[in-house]
């Protein structure tokens, strides 16, 4: 019984963590260059990160510069950058790719904070799908004989205790990616 509750701790705490990283590839109008983690670039008929063709830096705020180690790359690096959702334009020198993170506007605001919190109902589904599981392992407990049915409905309330707390601590993450995103 008490297993079963910290399984369902650890696999929320993965979610929160999870969520936490999806968060990263959301832009807030400063430069981050996890910004680009979502994006692969086709290199040699092979998906690939861009963080494993060149190097990727944050030289200003509002720049990310890529490097590529393969200068054969580059115009596939730009080409996946273009055909991202990121709506960055990069501008290429011959050695290293440049991309200007321009300010957001007001409109893009809005639409970045409806993303985020798009993002953390997913991630709340996430939770209840994970508190069904925890909850059908105790009623087979339950049924197997292993634990009383007052045992179950403690149990029970207990999970439901610890989903709340995780729901509570997504609102709270997008909560401040939203602030993050509003802040001029």
């Amino acid at each position: 019984m008490k297993e079963v509750q910290k399984q369902l701790q650890d696999k929320m705490a993965k979610t929160i963590e999870a969520l936490k990283y999806d968060y990263t590839s959301i832009r807030a109008g400063r430069a981050s260059a996890q910004m680009l983690d979502k994006i692969r670039v086709d290199y040699y008929g092979t998906p690939t990160p861009v963080n494993q063709i060149g190097a990727v830096s944050v030289p200003e705020p509002r720049t990310i510069m890529i490097s590529p180690w393969d200068k054969t790359a580059m115009s596939e690096i730009e080409k996946a950058i273009r055909n991202s959702d990121l709506g960055l334009n990069p501008t290429n020198d011959g050695n290293v790719i440049r991309l200007s993170v321009p300010a957001l506007t007001e409109e893009r605001r809005k639409e970045l904070a409806k993303q985020v919190n798009k993002v953390a109902e997913e991630f709340k589904v996430r939770l209840r799908n994970e508190r069904r599981d925890a909850n059908d392992k105790l009623k087979k407990m339950e049924k197997d004989g292993e634990i009383s049915e007052d045992e179950l409905k403690k149990a029970q309330d207990e999970v439901q205790k610890i989903t709340d707390k995780f729901i509570k601590d997504i609102d709270a993450v997008a909560k401040a990616k939203e602030a993050d995103i509003m802040e001029v």
